[in-house]
This record gives C-alpha cells, structure tokens and sequence, in this order.
C-alpha cells in the first residue's frame, strides 16, 4: 500500500509540513510513503484545459505520477481565514478523477489557535465531487500546532492527539485495502457507458 501526504502551505517553512513529516514517521501500515509540499513546486492555477502549455510545462506531470501510484492520501491545510489554502483546491483540481477515483483520503486541518473545523467542512462540502476522492469518516484537526506533535514531554492531551492520529491512519489503512477492491472492479468490470457519469452530483 502507497500513501501520498500532500501538505498545502504556501510558505516554507510551515507548520503543515511539520504534521506531514510526523504523520510520515507514524504510518508503519504503508509500505510507500511520499510527501509532496506543494509550495516547493511550479504548478499553473488550473485553467481548466488538461492540455495547455502552461500544466504541460510544470512540475505537475512528476506530483501526478505519485498520485496515480497512490492507495491513500493525507491532504494537510493550513486554515487561513477560515478555508482551506488555494494551493490545496488548485491541487485538486488538477487531480483527474481517472487518477483519484475511489481512493481513502484523510482530511487534517492545521491552526495556530484553537479554530480549523472550517477547513474540513469545505473540503467535504465541495472539493471532491469530481476527483471521487473518498473521505473517511475520521478527520484531523491539529490545534496550536506550534506546540504539538514536537519532540519532548508529553502531557495528557498531547498524548490523546497522538493516539487520535495512530487511530485515524490505522483506519485510513484499512479503507485503502477495501477501496482496492472496487477499483479493481471499476477498471475490470466496467458500468456500460460509466465515462457519462463522470462528473459526481
């Protein structure tokens, strides 16, 4: 099983990709672990052709190629005024519901303060009707994330935290062995005429 962790910051360095590497050094289930920091990356804003010069050009065709090899995926957001970051949606929108279809995704907002529920909520609501991705129930929501998931002592909630992440990617792993299976049948065992339902409701 591969896992693709994208995290999805606009600044370097950034707390979203300090919860990336943690959760990195955390998933013993995956045999293959990949981090993408979108910012290190030159990607176009989709402009909704797959073809224009300026995606062929840029580094999307080596991100997409870990994204095609991919059993799951963490996507990781900082909240900045309450959503998720434009380089996140971007992403997904360049994502081909070919390449993501059918896929466990896990959803981890990050916060300096106490707040990133929205985050979650916009992604659920409206960032993966086209690409297929499929949420599983649990989420992440790393608060003052400048003081968690750091080496050191641990008290009670920090530790809680912890256990919460163990716990959602054990899950994540266990939704990607079973979503295999219907990828397997949706590429074998094709719905007549499934390319006109391509587009989710």
């Amino acid at each position: 099983m591969n896992l693709l962790i994208v995290s999805a910051s606009q600044r370097t360095p950034s707390q979203s990709a300090n919860v990336a590497r943690y959760i990195a050094e955390h998933s013993p289930q995956f045999q293959s672990i990949n981090h993408v920091e979108l910012c290190q990356y030159q990607l176009p804003f989709w402009d909704g052709d797959r073809a224009s010069p300026a995606l062929l050009d840029s580094d999307w065709h080596s991100i997409n190629q870990q994204v095609i090899q991919a059993d799951a995926l963490v996507l990781i957001t900082p909240e900045w005024g309450g959503m998720a970051s434009p380089i996140l949606k971007n992403f997904l929108l360049l994502c081909d519901g070919q390449d993501t279809a059918h896929k466990p995704v896990l959803l981890v907002a990050v916060s300096s303060g106490i707040s990133g529920a929205y985050p979650i909520a916009e992604l659920k609501m409206n960032a993966l009707k086209n690409n297929k991705l499929v949420p599983i129930p649990d989420h992440l929501i790393i608060r003052n994330s400048e003081n968690v998931l750091q080496q050191g002592t641990q008290d009670a909630r920090e530790q809680q935290l912890r256990g919460r992440v163990d716990y959602s990617l054990h899950m994540l792993h266990q939704y990607a062995l079973a979503l295999a299976t219907i990828r397997h049948n949706h590429q074998h065992q094709a719905y007549p005429k499934q390319q006109e339902y391509s587009y989710g409701m």
